[in-house]
């Protein structure tokens, strides 16, 4: 299967993760809290995974990018009460803003692929 650029629904979907990943990954530091162990490393690793994933289904279009960024935010969202800084509102905000909004662009990304693949083979 010959690679093909992501275009239309799904590379906006992915161009706005891969905003969102820079976002997530500079929060510690534009919130103050990048001493914060646990929201900081967790923001700065998730930040680069997304990036990656994000980066990855630009270049090529497949859906599991897509489902790897919904599970990385969803982790997202709960991670303020797993790694325990739910109680520090910016750093628990940031965690379930940036969450919902990278689970929901992501599944908004796999039905713009299987559209796309839909109608690629109809």
């Amino acid at each position: 299967m010959a690679r093909q650029m992501a275009s239309g629904p799904a590379a906006t979907a992915n161009w706005l993760t891969l905003i969102l990943a820079v976002w997530l990954f500079i929060s510690p530091w534009v919130l103050q809290s990048a001493s914060m162990g646990n929201f900081a490393w967790d923001a700065w690793i998730v930040g680069v995974l997304v990036a990656l994933l994000s980066l990855g289904a630009l270049y090529q279009v497949t859906e599991w990018e897509d489902w790897g960024n919904l599970i990385l935010g969803l982790w997202l969202f709960i991670s303020p009460w797993v790694l325990g800084f739910s109680g520090t509102m910016a750093a628990a905000w940031d965690g379930w803003i940036v969450g919902i909004l990278v689970a929901a662009i992501s599944i908004w990304g796999i039905t713009a692929i299987r559209g796309y693949h839909g109608a690629a083979h109809a």
